[in-house]
């Protein structure tokens, strides 16, 4: 670190999380290098407690594979960002909120089943799936609701057949991970976490006598049975891969509906050809970044983009920012699905990389292009302004996307 630094650090940090004023762009208040600002700078959250935000490419690939940053949310020092996360900070969270040794035994446990390989092998389900929701919408005919009709039960579908637990039980899932991720207060987030943990513990035992051929199954089974995992942990992990495995896919797929729909020359390259797919999804991922804000915690001093961020402080990358980093990515600001850049950080980076990226990349490039050839006179139904977006506290998305054709 040198003692000059390039301009002085302000002296009242900016709030972070911000609400996006459009459901693409980052918000306007959050410092970007791309407009001359600091890569890292100081913000300051709901409880007054300033921290690190770090927007710069280089930078953010440099922490996210530093083990000197911890995930721990445990840790006594751990950034929370909302004042429902308080709540439940005592609760082990598994796979994300964990470092090594431990988080590589449950990684190492978990991804056989997130392979290329084995992704591959449910595409076929997946476009089923996908087939069979959008029969069902055009049967019912226009206007819809994208977010239930479509973006939401794809995913929730998929993933509860991987992980062998009953769709019928999607209603309840569904809202115990809404108030999970968004409360709006913490007592809905402490009642879904409760809710969610008697759940899973009924349907371990249940599966204990009565074994099904799912993920969860295959847990039970190699890990549980042989004591190498306690139940305990199982079922937080279940919750982990049930939640997350629903819910980013879903606000993809509709916020990169109403991207498309708001670029209709991009769209026309979507659906130019199944070669343009894959590139056309990895700039949706960039462009979203629909998983913002993550939260790390120094526990050895570190020195990044001309400061130094010193043991016990938090750490979070604003993954929207870090994925319009000029120097990363030529005029970032444009949505341009033949850009194909493959090292945006939508999934983050290093160690705790997203396990489900593999899943997460087949289930859009199968359910957006069918989208639009099966309903290729998509639209929206109410003024672009009237759709209602997520805070800015939570997984990025839409709340509703009403549509016609």
């Amino acid at each position: 670190m040198t003692e000059t630094q390039s301009e002085p650090i302000a002296s009242e940090p900016i709030a972070f999380p911000q609400d996006r004023t459009c459901p693409y762009h980052p918000p306007a208040g959050y410092p970007s290098a791309s407009r001359g600002q600091r890569s890292v700078s100081r913000v300051r959250l709901f409880d007054g407690r300033t921290v690190w935000l770090v927007t710069g490419h280089a930078e953010a690939r440099a922490l996210l594979a530093d083990p000197r940053l911890s995930s721990d949310r445990s840790h006594p020092d751990f950034p929370l960002f909302a004042p429902r996360l308080a709540a439940i900070k005592q609760r082990r969270v598994e796979l994300l909120g964990v470092d090594d040794p431990e988080h590589n035994a449950q990684r190492r446990m978990l991804i056989p089943s997130f392979t290329v390989r084995r992704t591959a092998a449910l595409r076929p389900r997946i476009q089923e799936t996908v087939d069979r929701l959008l029969d069902a919408m055009v049967e019912q005919g226009p206007p819809a609701e994208l977010v239930g009709a479509f973006a939401l039960p794809v995913p929730s579908m998929v993933i509860c057949a991987l992980l062998g637990v009953p769709y019928d039980d999607h209603d309840f899932f569904e809202d115990r991970s809404r108030k999970l991720l968004r409360g709006p207060e913490p007592s809905d987030v402490v009642g879904a976490r409760e809710d969610l943990d008697a759940y899973f513990r009924e349907l371990i035992a249940h599966k204990r006598r009565e074994p099904g051929d799912g993920l969860l199954d295959e847990l039970i089974a190699k890990h549980l049975e042989t004591g190498a995992v306690g139940g305990e942990e199982l079922v937080r992990l279940a919750e982990i891969l049930l939640v997350a495995g629903h819910e980013t896919t879903a606000n993809m797929i509709s916020l990169g509906t109403f991207t498309l729909l708001r670029h209709p020359d991009q769209l026309a390259r979507l659906t130019g050809g199944a070669d343009a797919v894959p590139a056309a999804v990895e700039e949706l991922l960039r462009y979203l970044s629909i998983a913002d804000g993550l939260s790390r915690v120094a526990v050895e001093d570190i020195e990044i983009g001309g400061e130094t961020v010193r043991a016990g402080e938090g750490v979070l990358l604003s993954t929207a920012v870090i994925n319009r980093d000029a120097s990363a990515f030529a005029s970032p600001d444009e949505l341009d699905l033949g850009r194909g850049a493959r090292n945006h950080v939508a999934f983050g980076f290093g160690i705790h990389q997203c396990l489900g990226q593999n899943l997460a990349r087949a289930e859009l490039e199968i359910a957006l292009p069918a989208l639009f050839r099966r309903l290729p006179d998509l639209r929206l139904a109410v003024a672009p302004e009237e759709v209602p977006i997520k805070p800015g506290d939570t997984v990025q998305g839409l709340l509703e996307l009403p549509v016609t054709w």
